[in-house]
């Protein structure tokens, strides 16, 4: 018998190996890795409900707000860029309660039927602004609805987060354990804030300050401040020559010390007040992102509590 040439062993050996790879990959199923999903496009009216939604959603959300933190909620004017945003969402999360009077149109002309609407707001107990708390009601529905300020206590932010979360699992229910992981970690952290906050106010003994307008009474409840006058009773209006100068007899009568203002509103009347009688203007901030070092929810609670305490504490 004559030897096989070399060329003709290499060719057999190349033609196995072929016959063999060909019978693994046609027995073996094939398996591809899934491309990641795309974060879930979410609005917010408040920057407040932005950070909450990106602590419980982290990478699986995308978050836009339609305020910055500088603007005042009450006087919103939509953008055209906010009814793009609206147009590409799933979810959009607001306060309620009449405090975005704005939102339901640019939802309507948005014309999304794919967009759920969630009121974060669902079941909290609101306050209903009085002349003897210190200051007015809201005008029109917020008066009749109460005050929509309900994130400034740490209890009803709360109770916002866990209507994001439910709403985030009901979109995206294969992310449910890591949601609920989420925000069960925040939950957390926010109650040993407010733990630890309201440990700096046990030592306070003038807790009482003059509010710009009627935005603090929830920080106010749970912190045991007391609101004793009000400069701006409404959303949008001025206050009378009569009624700054009841406010001045009354801050120099009774020695109050702070007047409570924020970044979002004119810093005239607050000034002019401390000008006539000596007390310290305090500038807080109603919304995360509205100062330095408010970025987050967390850090804007405890700036606006602290700066509130250690102007009080001053004789």
């Amino acid at each position: 018998m004559l030897p096989s040439s070399p060329m003709f062993n290499l060719r057999s050996v190349r033609l196995a190996w072929i016959i063999l790879i060909s019978y693994v990959l046609l027995a073996a199923p094939l398996t591809f890795a899934a491309p990641p999903a795309e974060p879930l496009n979410i609005v917010v009216t408040i920057p407040v409900l932005k950070d909450l939604a990106e602590q419980v959603g982290g990478s699986h959300v995308r978050v836009t707000s339609l305020l910055n933190g500088y603007e005042n909620e009450h006087t919103y004017s939509p953008k055209p860029s906010d009814l793009v945003a609206v147009r590409k969402a799933r979810l959009l999360f607001e306060v309620g309660i009449g405090l975005e009077v704005w939102v339901s149109s640019l939802v309507k002309n948005a014309g999304s039927a794919s967009l759920r609407v969630v009121t974060t707001t669902k079941g909290i107990a609101l306050l209903r602004d009085r002349p003897d708390r210190g200051g007015a009601a809201h005008a029109g529905e917020e008066e009749e609805r109460g005050n929509p300020h309900v994130w400034l206590d740490p209890e009803n932010a709360m109770t916002m987060m866990r209507h994001i979360t439910e709403a985030l699992i009901q979109v995206d229910p294969a992310h449910a354990t890591e949601y609920r992981t989420n925000q069960a970690s925040y939950l957390l952290k926010l109650d040993q804030l407010r733990q630890d906050l309201s440990d700096r106010i046990t030592r306070l003994v003038d807790r009482r300050f003059i509010a710009h307008h009627p935005a603090w009474p929830y920080l106010a409840r749970r912190f045991g401040f007391q609101i004793v006058g009000t400069i701006q009773p409404q959303s949008g209006s001025e206050p009378s020559a009569l009624q700054l100068h009841g406010l001045i007899a009354k801050i120099k009568k009774e020695r109050i010390k702070v007047v409570v203002s924020e970044i979002q509103l004119s810093q005239k009347i607050p000034d002019l007040l401390a000008k006539e009688t000596g007390a310290r203007v305090v500038v807080l901030t109603t919304l995360t992102g509205g100062l330095p070092n408010t970025e987050t929810y967390i850090d804007m609670l405890r700036y606006n509590v602290l700066q509130l305490a250690n102007a009080l504490e001053v004789p």
